[in-house]
């Protein structure tokens, strides 16, 4: 959700020297409820149909799309597959493959979500809780598509991330043409909270790149 990303939104426009445009999902911070449960292609669904109305809906082309983990993907699937003009992919924690510390760190947050204060939380920034953790425990393997990709591709990950490893964002780096890999120390699965002044120059180095 938008709230959750707190000033980094902000920050991205002014180190950047952009215009962004933040928006929630549905299911997420302020949005609409999202039905539940999520069907295996519900990334495709908000890659092409829900993304492509809300770009046109802003009238917003050519974007440079900047998405974490879910987000990340969705914005991969969008380029790949939406037959729209993209200027280029940031993308922080995507998932491609579904790896086994992927599954183990979801049982292991769908347990503490059932057993502990976990549901709590997430109500500072979503009007719908409980939709916001157990909806995006669905299927990641876009793989295939990334090969579809030819904009360029800003790829980061935590070296700590404990939903995937380095193989998600090398993967992406040997299917596609343009791709750039930052690796972060000391970064679990949220590089934008984890290390803020280490993405925000890369995504600078990014955008100046493109344009």
């Amino acid at each position: 959700s938008v709230s959750m990303w707190k000033d980094f939104p902000h920050r991205v426009a002014h180190e950047a020297n952009r215009n962004v445009f933040a928006y929630s999902r549905a299911g997420y911070g302020r949005s609409s409820s999202a039905k539940l449960p999520y069907g295996v292609r519900y990334m495709h669904d908000e890659a092409l149909v829900v993304l492509p109305r809300l770009l046109d809906a802003c009238g917003i082309e050519r974007p440079i799309l900047l998405g974490h983990s879910d987000g990340a993907s969705i914005a991969l699937i969008h380029a790949a597959a939406a037959g729209r003009p993209v200027a280029g992919l940031a993308l922080m924690a995507p998932h491609v493959v579904v790896e086994d510390v992927s599954v183990a760190s979801i049982s292991a947050a769908k347990v503490a979500w059932r057993t502990t204060d976990l549901r709590a939380k997430p109500a500072r920034s979503h009007d719908d809780v409980d939709g916001a953790l157990p909806g995006w425990n669905g299927a990641w393997t876009i793989e295939g598509l990334v090969r579809d990709v030819r904009c360029p591709i800003l790829a980061i990950q935590g070296e700590d991330d404990e939903y995937g490893t380095m193989d998600q964002i090398e993967r992406i780096a040997r299917l596609a043409p343009d791709v750039e890999l930052v690796r972060l120390a000391d970064c679990r699965h949220s590089p934008h909270r984890d290390q803020p002044d280490a993405v925000l120059e890369a995504l600078v180095r990014f955008v100046d790149r493109l344009t």
